[in-house]
């Protein structure tokens, strides 16, 4: 057996391992070994090995899942856009807030005039909110310099978190976001002179996982987009798309034909869309919090993505306008109550596939030779999470086997 100095060993537990072949994976009255921050064994405590005498904590019928993953995030960022909101319960639309100035170049503004300890200390707040609801992995995006040097004062910024908090946390370059007031009116400019000589330097200096773009009619078009997700290719970097959130321009077809890990909001998306997909072994993001914000009306297709097998993640979107969102719990309920998702879907979503859109295969799953980050809950059927609103049922969360 491991040694016992560095095991520790679960029992009694409702174990939610979200691994195919019944409902949630569910193995009731489960154990799990933890040996080095991996998950040595998962049964039943009946089938426990014989030898081990280390440490052991009885879980009394809790259920365990896998930490929870937030895989789409904006949670560095300057300022806030309270005002916004006044202005769209007012009835002014996503759209017109932001051609009169305001969305995400207003951001743009507060972020570039934000040293990096103020943003550093602006997304924890966040961060600190996720953590407690069993998050253990975080995406985070730049996306609000648009310019060299803030997009990359925005990675640092994300890097930095996981060296404050025990988090794990995945970058993706977003440069590609919106076209700031110096490139009005030419884009396939500000793509060549700023997104790919960004992505470039941050790539060197070690800062980025991922390329995301922002592909609707505010901002690039599939066509703008071939460049940056080009250089992606050629720097080995995979690609991920903010498609067909307000439009259909074709944006999920794009993210399919360079193998994207995700597409992501997608209400605009259609049958063929979720072929392309389901053929590129994309994951489907959806963002319950940006519809609700939104108060949009157009449902993504949940059911051709059922229908041909495209896995479907869950994030909140946590960003200072269109998703003001910091609890992937709420992003659960969401997920059933708008979207109409199964509570296993959303769990699966927030876990198993949330790993798959963040291209990860050592997390998502309750498994011996995973990561132990788990989650360890106050109820008594994995389920609850997605049917309770404003409460955490959150027991203990364990990251990389430390408490």
């Amino acid at each position: 057996m491991p040694d016992e100095d560095r095991t520790m060993l679960f029992r009694n537990a409702t174990l939610a391992t979200m691994q195919a072949g019944r409902p949630y994976g569910l193995v009731p009255g489960g154990a799990l070994l933890i040996d080095a921050g991996r998950i040595v064994w998962v049964g039943q405590d009946h089938d426990l090995p014989s030898g081990y005498d280390g440490p052991e904590e009885n879980l009394d019928g809790r259920v365990v899942t896998p930490a929870l993953i937030d895989c789409h995030t904006h949670v560095v960022h300057g300022g806030n856009r309270s005002a916004e909101f006044e202005m769209r319960l007012q009835g002014a639309s996503y759209e017109e807030v932001a051609r009169a100035g305001g969305g995400i170049l207003s951001t743009v503004k507060a972020t570039r005039e934000a040293s990096e300890e103020t943003l550093l200390r602006g997304a924890l707040r966040f961060v600190d909110a996720l953590i407690a609801e069993g998050v253990c992995t975080l995406e985070v995006k730049s996306g609000y310099g648009l310019d060299i040097d803030t997009e990359l004062k925005m990675l640092r910024v994300a890097r930095s978190i996981a060296r404050v908090r025990d988090i794990r946390i995945k970058t993706s370059f977003l440069g590609a976001h919106a076209v700031p007031p110096e490139f009005k009116g030419n884009t396939l400019a500000y793509v060549s002179e700023i997104c790919i000589p960004g992505l470039i330097a941050a790539q060197a200096e070690g800062l980025v996982d991922a390329v995301d773009a922002f592909c609707e009619g505010i901002a690039f078009s599939p066509e703008e987009l071939e460049p940056l997700f080009a250089q992606a290719r050629a720097l080995d970097l995979p690609v991920k798309l903010h498609a067909e959130q307000l439009s259909q321009l074709g944006g999920t077809r794009l993210a399919a034909r360079f193998g994207a890990l995700s597409a992501d909001h997608l209400e605009y998306a259609t049958a063929e869309d979720a072929r392309a997909l389901a053929q590129s072994g994309s994951v489907a993001v959806l963002l319950p919090g940006a519809f609700y914000t939104l108060r949009e009306t157009r449902l993504p297709p949940v059911e051709a993505f059922r229908a041909e097998g495209v896995p479907m993640a869950l994030a909140t979107d946590c960003n200072p306008g269109s998703s003001p969102m910091a609890s992937l719990l709420l992003t659960m309920n969401m997920g059933c109550t708008l979207f109409r998702l199964t509570p296993e879907e959303a769990l699966a979503g927030v876990t198993r596939h949330a790993a798959r859109a963040l291209g990860l295969d050592d997390c998502g799953v309750i498994a011996a030779g995973t990561r132990a980050d788990l989650a360890i809950w106050d109820i008594e059927h994995p389920a609850e999470l997605a049917y309770r609103i404003g409460y955490n049922p959150l027991w203990r969360r364990i990251f990389g086997g430390t408490a």
